[in-house]
């Protein structure tokens, strides 16, 4: 790997983190299963997919960032609960 794959990788998985806490923050406050919810779910993939196909990073990848997703969705919608309080 040469340091341009490298940083187009931390890149990618750090954006599927990040751009995923505020919208895990926003998904919280909305009902489940509704349109909204859904958006803020899958808002993130195609910037995702797209930065992953403009890189060339392959798709073994694609379990990573999917898991970083998760993660940021996650860490978003504990802040809201606590931030309620």
């Amino acid at each position: 790997m040469n340091i341009e794959l490298n940083a187009a990788l931390f890149g990618l998985l750090g954006f599927a983190l990040a751009s995923n806490i505020p919208l895990g923050y926003l998904r919280q406050g909305v009902a489940k299963f509704s349109l909204r919810w859904f958006v803020y779910i899958h808002l993130s993939i195609p910037f995702i997919v797209g930065l992953r196909l403009a890189n060339d990073i392959g798709w073994q990848i694609i379990p990573i960032s999917f898991a970083l997703a998760v993660a940021g969705q996650m860490i978003g919608s504990r802040l809201r609960r606590h931030n309620v309080r």
